[in-house]
């Protein structure tokens, strides 16, 4: 039976991972929440369906995809995000006695007037907030927004933080329940008519009044109380929902509705997407459940001829984020980890469990390859353009690579190699994905292919392989001055594999870098410009030589080496995070405060294993292999 338990187990895996693999439908008689989450629009740039504005939303404000309608007590309705989106944008007033907003420092919840803990009689868990507890304190919070942005991001306190995350999650919170209609209003199909009614009569008094002629001053007064409404809804500036009424106008042609409000005072036509809103909203508020799913699919049959490609690729980001291959490539990682440590306790007799561990591993590997080229085929694009694929694409090369040591040495510290690497990037890549859409528009720099796929994959191999150094360095350290575990045999292939795997960075890295001096050439007419970044790979590469050549001068041993492959995850982290939050060059994405202490502890962990790794054989546990 053991012999065919790993293959059980695996197989148990890839079963759970398909069965989310799916078409998220909505149930007969069940409000067409899933059908109306497919519906595309324009956010940060790109079209995307509307399950992904509503997720990406929640996680800014919430921290979560998801809503508890009363989290101070048990048993509660939990809400997807597109049903929260629908009462976001038709039923407003339900909406805002939902507690979305995560507030967590006990000064901005004094400003607010917040209690400070749980309290069933105040409706909170003392994390989470709804618009209505804080809307009556907004002004004060604007006016502390306003102070904490004038003061250097590096001189923030945490007060000034939280300060800036709630006004930031404020404007989230606005820009969403103005998206289809006004905010606020109650029956906007009803509204809109009127609006359509009142703007012939409106014109006329307009045109009568700038000629200085006689005109009905109630007519042009209610139009102009029309388009005060349409005003607000532009200072927000909300996502763009309404699609081109011709084909072949591509993003370019999609407008905000507020600007379709204008265009209708104008005298152009009232476009469809305005009145199927519209529709929908009316058919939510009344609990309509078949008028409802008829509008959004009069919509959809509006949006065929000309959007074919656009409500396809909606469904196919619906799927990805329903299936959520990252969430679930962690669970497996740490599974395949967890099998592993247990192996380790007694090798002999527990070999099914490497064998589990290394075929979990495999799978997970699958699965993070898949959404990996999901993601790929969604954008259009190579699998790294920012900082969040960035970490997905590494701890994917981790994988590989400790795979393949283990493919050589079979002893287990491969796959505990993969699938600590994996877990740790993956986890970095969830909290990334908290600071908005991870597959925003490219800069106008960047949007080049050709180069994404050379530079930025080779140097991110680069990346991945120093990092698996450093893991294979950490092992050593741990289990040797820690443990009795490391032997004189696991000390050698430890070595081996380090050596092994820091060549290959070495050389992608290397030629990563003259990749990247070659596009930045052609982008900025120079090969090289001691840009903050270009510094960062330039240390990846000189640190990666300084490795080989004190290995092979004999300069250090076995520990020195170790010590030298663990100072490579504090340079390799610099580089792929720490000169970003430094403001300047080129290639900076702006300061992060949260990233940096983070960033901070991690350095002073490896420094503290790199003092473990120094300190003579006498005071290692395993001192005979040290």
């Amino acid at each position: 039976m053991k012999k065919h338990l790993p293959l059980l187990i695996a197989l148990a895996c890839v079963a759970w991972i398909f069965s989310a693999w799916r078409t998220p439908s909505d149930k007969p008689g069940i409000l067409a929440a899933n059908a109306f989450a497919r519906l595309p629009l324009i956010a940060n740039g790109r079209v995307q369906p509307l399950d992904s504005l509503a997720r990406n939303t929640l996680l800014q404000i919430r921290e979560k995809q998801t809503v508890n309608t009363a989290p101070w007590q048990g048993g509660a309705r939990t809400l997807s995000a597109a049903e929260w989106l629908l009462e976001m944008f038709f039923q407003q007033e339900l909406a805002d006695t939902r507690p979305v907003f995560r507030i967590l420092h006990t000064d901005v919840k004094g400003l607010l007037g917040l209690p400070l803990d749980a309290d069933e009689a105040h409706q909170t868990d003392g994390k989470h907030f709804s618009w209505n507890q804080i809307s009556p304190k907004l002004g004060e919070v604007r006016d502390e927004a306003r102070r904490a942005s004038g003061v250097e991001e590096s001189a923030r306190s945490p007060y000034d933080r939280a300060i800036l995350q709630l006004w930031n999650s404020v404007g989230q919170y606005m820009r969403l329940q103005n998206t289809v209609q006004p905010q606020n209003a109650k029956n906007w199909e009803r509204d809109l008519q009127v609006f359509v009614e009142a703007v012939p009569a409106g014109r006329e008094a307009a045109k009568a009044q700038q000629a200085g002629q006689p005109h009905d001053g109630q007519a042009l007064e209610k139009l102009i109380t029309e388009l005060q409404r349409a005003s607000v809804m532009k200072e927000i500036n909300p996502p763009l929902v309404i699609p081109p009424a011709h084909p072949g106008a591509g993003v370019a042609g999609w407008t905000r509705t507020d600007e379709a409000l204008f265009q209708i005072a104008r005298g152009e036509e009232v476009p469809g997407a305005l009145r199927a809103y519209a529709s929908m909203g009316t058919a939510f508020r009344a609990g309509d459940v078949v008028g409802f799913g008829a509008a959004v699919e009069r919509y959809r049959e509006q949006l065929a001829p000309n959007g074919h490609e656009i409500l396809k690729k909606g469904e196919r980001e619906q799927v990805f984020n329903h299936l959520e291959p990252f969430y679930k490539a962690i669970v497996l990682y740490v599974f395949a980890g967890l099998c592993v440590l247990v192996y380790t306790l007694a090798p002999e007799r527990l070999a099914w469990l490497r064998e589990t561990g290394r075929l979990v591993t495999l799978v997970t590997l699958g699965i993070h390859s898949a959404g990996l080229i999901y993601r790929m085929v969604l954008e259009g694009r190579p699998p790294v353009t920012n900082l969040y694929s960035s970490a997905v694409f590494i701890g994917w090369g981790a994988c590989v690579l400790g795979l393949l040591l283990e493919r050589v040495w079979k002893n287990g510290i491969g796959i505990l190699v993969s699938s600590s690497a994996g877990f740790m990037t993956l986890i970095i890549a969830h909290n990334l994905a908290q600071s908005g859409d991870t597959m925003e528009m490219m800069r106008a720099v960047l949007d080049t292919n050709f180069w994404l796929a050379t530079h930025v994959v080779v140097v991110t191999l680069g990346y991945s392989a120093t990092f698996v150094a450093g893991l294979l360095a950490v092992l050593y350290v741990v289990l040797g001055v820690f443990t009795r575990v490391l032997t004189q045999e696991m000390s050698k292939s430890l070595v081996k594999m380090v050596y092994g795997i820091v060549c290959f960075a070495a050389l992608f890295s290397f030629i990563g870098t003259v990749l990247g001096g070659i596009w930045a050439d052609q982008s900025w007419g120079r090969f090289w410009g001691w840009d903050a970044k270009e510094n960062g790979a330039l240390m990846i590469v000189l640190w990666n030589a300084l490795f080989l050549h004190a290995r092979w001068g004999g300069i250090v041993r076995e520990r020195g080496l170790m010590g030298l492959a663990i100072a490579g995850n504090i340079v390799t982290a610099w580089s792929w995070f720490g000169v970003n939050m430094l403001g300047i060059g080129l290639h900076s994405y702006g300061f992060m405060s949260a990233a940096f202490t983070w960033l901070m502890l991690f350095v002073g962990s490896q420094a503290a294993l790199i003092g473990f790794a120094l300190l003579p054989p006498r005071f290692w546990r395993s001192g005979s292999a040290a």
